[in-house]
């Protein structure tokens, strides 16, 4: 019994072993390429772009937390000044994700009505001259928000493949409210992707299916014909069942019984009188044979898928120029977005649990705090309209008071002038 107890003892150390140095493995394995937490010094590892600097069209990043933030601490970088082209982009540790798992993540707080604006955010590879870094600047990735107006409300997720890029065709939703929202993007090397909103999946799927980038593995078979003797019919006519002696003599109506000829019916003028026909209560409808199962029901016929010989397989479909850098550039008409939280790494459970440390322990006092500044706004608001109103009561007394000194004076001098006429006629009159 001791020798059993040591044994299954043994047994379970080694299991606990096994387990703990697959444990560290898998940690030793999974790399944190780049994280901006926006902390002071984030200028040293930024760069701020020139892009349409000289035609007084670009605007700038200041570093806060925002308006209604849940750690006041917690600053990002925000666009400041309306309907500007904004543009920043830092180096990260060149990767590449060859048989590995790339996740994309970041947060974004839209806390102004931007109207027409992105909030999305681009990995970019090889050689970037940063101070020049715009819109036109190829990239490898592009993902996140863009909101213009109250149609369009897209989620982006662009890939560039052999210098071209693609769009998603899947119709994705952003957020429209003023909080913080954290967007990730996981790509695998077998190519499926998933989309997260805040730890959350949007969507998934393949790359091979979702972007029209290599043609479909199968299409349909447009030469095909359906067999001659295929039986699509589900149900059929029973042979058993044979229509019942005498029912085809019932007729469809019959003479009103309940009719009677008038008493003023003359026949000789209005011909022999019949009675109006009603439907016969017996007659109950055309005979029809039961339906029965088809023995020989072969389903619906379908065209059949075969392989596209037009499809050539790209193992290397998910991977990417090895990434070198990461930018935001967004043409905004209403500033005022905190981008924050930047991360790049391998491995979704990383990306997840920081979600967790940093949205999911501040939401509640991010809406607390952002209820707040609601009611502070729309307490001024009210205060400014009150003031309007009392404003334009007094503008409207004082036109009144105007149009009335007006319309006195106009009288006086209709009185002087009437005055005057009078006695130049009595004078005149004493001539």
């Amino acid at each position: 019994m001791a020798e059993q107890e040591l044994a299954l003892s043994f047994k379970l150390l080694f299991l606990f072993s096994t387990l703990c140095f697959s444990v560290l493995i898998d940690f030793a394995v999974s790399e944190i390429i780049f994280e901006e937490r926006f902390d002071d010094g984030w200028e040293s590892r930024w760069v701020k772009s020139d892009w349409k600097r000289s035609e007084g069209k670009a605007g700038y990043f200041k570093h806060t937390a925002g308006k209604w933030s849940g750690d006041p601490d917690d600053r990002g970088i925000q666009t400041s000044t309306d309907a500007r082209h904004f543009a920043i982009s830092a180096k990260i540790p060149e990767f590449s994700n060859k048989d590995r798992t790339l996740v994309l993540q970041y947060s974004v707080r839209f806390e102004q009505d931007i109207e027409c604006g992105g909030g999305y955010i681009k990995l970019l590879s090889g050689y970037v001259n940063q101070k020049k870094f715009s819109g036109d600047t190829p990239y490898s990735v592009m993902f996140g928000p863009d909101i213009c107006g109250t149609d369009k409300k897209k989620l982006h997720l662009i890939v560039s493949y052999q210098g071209q890029n693609y769009p998603i065709k899947k119709d994705l939703q952003c957020e429209t409210d003023k909080l913080t929202h954290f967007y990730t993007f996981i790509l695998r090397p077998d190519a499926t992707y998933s989309i997260l909103v805040d730890n959350r999946e949007r969507e998934s799927g393949s790359m091979y299916t979702d972007w029209d980038i290599l043609p479909p593995r199968k299409i349909k078979d447009v030469t095909a014909k359906k067999p001659a003797d295929w039986d699509d019919r589900e149900y059929i006519d029973d042979p058993n069942d044979v229509k019942p002696k005498g029912h085809g003599s019932i007729p469809t109506e019959i003479p009103d019984p309940k009719s009677k000829k008038p008493d003023n019916w003359d026949e000789d003028e209005d011909g022999i009188w019949k009675a109006p026909k009603i439907p016969n209560p017996a007659y109950k409808g055309p005979w029809k044979p039961k339906k029965i199962k088809n023995p020989n029901y072969k389903g619906k016929w379908r065209i059949p898928w075969i392989d596209n010989p037009e499809f050539e397989d790209d193992p290397d479909l998910y991977v990417m120029k090895p990434i070198k850098y990461v930018g935001i550039d967004v043409w905004q008409v209403k500033a005022g977005s905190v981008f924050d939280n930047i991360l790049i790494c391998d491995d979704p459970e990383y990306a997840k649990q920081v979600v967790e440390d940093i949205w999911a322990k501040n939401r509640e006092a991010e809406k607390e705090a952002f209820e707040e500044a609601e009611k502070v706004r729309r307490a001024r608001e009210e205060e400014e309209a009150q003031r309007a109103r009392e404003e334009g009561e007094r503008r409207r007394r004082e036109r009144g008071h105007d149009r009335r000194y007006r319309d006195r004076e106009r009288y006086r001098e209709r009185y002087k002038r009437a005055s005057r006429h009078d006695y130049l006629d009595d004078y005149h009159d004493e001539l």
